[in-house]
């Protein structure tokens, strides 16, 4: 195998890149309203240009206020829980820990319901409001990371199964307290906190949160990507790793609070999406290898194509109601899975 240069980096990642703006212009077309692609085009190069009193009345509120944020969205979400699943891949050296089986997603739900919760009995104004989810659901995923981190020592040292048992029992504790917490809710709360818990995009964001998730990423995606190589040598296990002057503790902390900090940000703007953690990183690693320099970032491409592609099927197949991106997620990512498995065991 070639080593890894930065022009490969760049050239794998730049087709990623590419596969990533067709997508996104596909989806922008796709949708209950039809959008030629002509219109299309003319508007998205008004907006290139610092025109966007330009943009044709037809197409403006359709493309850039409602498909355009949540395609970003999208895209911001596939590539965090993307990145988040690879890093607990990596730390456990076990393919089937992501944020969801780890309980992360589920801390980081009930965090978010309860930050709800206390946003309605406070009646905050806007502007904390739209930051109050986000926070809640940070909080909740840190404080599960930290307890399941607690369950899977043995011996002062992490156990990676025992780790991913403690991940699942957490996750189906915290499942029940959503299931409280939901029964305490009432009319259109209930309804949209359900189909928020299935995966929901269509909610629209203020900028301030757009700026919190976009500095989020940025922060927590760096902050695990200077691990990367500490993460290649983990993959031979914790004490080879050692003997090879990693500090394991560190790259520990790191890579389990900026994965907490991924997963919270994620689902508190879009529920409980999964498969994606899961999947993505499988996916990436069978086609660009096992070295993290490329498989990060891959991963965060990769994450975001699938997750727009998913949400643009969930806003059409139906149309013009929309389906919960998890659901779809779900349908497609389980039988995949099954294949991926089955194609590892063969």
């Amino acid at each position: 195998m070639r080593p890894l240069t930065l022009s490969r980096l760049l050239l794998r990642c730049g087709v990623l890149a590419v596969v990533l703006f067709i997508v996104v212009v596909v989806a922008l077309k796709l949708g209950a309203v039809q959008v030629s692609l002509y219109g299309l085009g003319r508007d998205l190069i008004h907006v290139l240009i610092g025109r966007s009193s330009a943009i044709s009345t037809e197409y403006g509120m359709v493309v850039m206020n409602i498909r355009l944020p949540r395609i970003l969205l999208s895209i911001f979400v596939g590539a965090a829980l993307a990145v988040a699943g690879t890093s607990f891949q990596a730390l456990l050296r076990n393919p089937l820990a992501d944020p969801y089986v780890l309980g992360v997603s589920s801390g980081a739900s009930v965090g978010a319901i309860l930050a709800l919760m206390l946003e309605n009995r406070l009646a905050l104004s806007p502007e904390f409001a739209g930051l109050a989810t986000p926070v809640g659901a940070f909080l909740g995923a840190a404080i599960t990371i930290a307890v399941v981190y607690v369950l899977g020592l043995r011996g002062g040292r992490i156990d990676g199964n025992t780790l991913l048992l403690a991940g699942i029992i957490t996750a189906s504790f915290l499942s029940a307290i959503i299931n409280f917490l939901m029964s305490t809710l009432a009319g259109g709360n209930l309804r949209g906190a359900s189909f928020w818990m299935m995966g929901n995009l269509s909610t629209p964001q203020t900028k301030n949160v757009m700026y919190l998730l976009g500095i989020g990423f940025v922060v927590a995606a760096g902050a695990i990507y200077t691990t990367a190589s500490d993460l290649n040598l983990l993959l031979a296990g914790e004490k080879e790793a050692m003997h090879l002057g990693v500090d394991v503790r560190r790259v520990r902390i790191v890579v389990y609070l900026a994965a907490s900090v991924l997963t919270g940000l994620a689902v508190s703007v879009s529920g409980t999406i999964g498969y994606v953690g899961l999947l993505v990183p499988h996916v990436m690693r069978l086609i660009f290898g096992s070295d993290h320099r490329m498989l990060l970032p891959a991963a965060a491409l990769g994450g975001a194509i699938a997750l727009v592609i998913a949400d643009t099927i969930a806003r059409t197949i139906a149309a013009p109601s929309d389906l919960p991106v998890g659901a779809v997620t779900a349908i497609v990512g389980a039988p995949l899975f099954i294949y991926l498995l089955r194609r590892r065991l063969a």
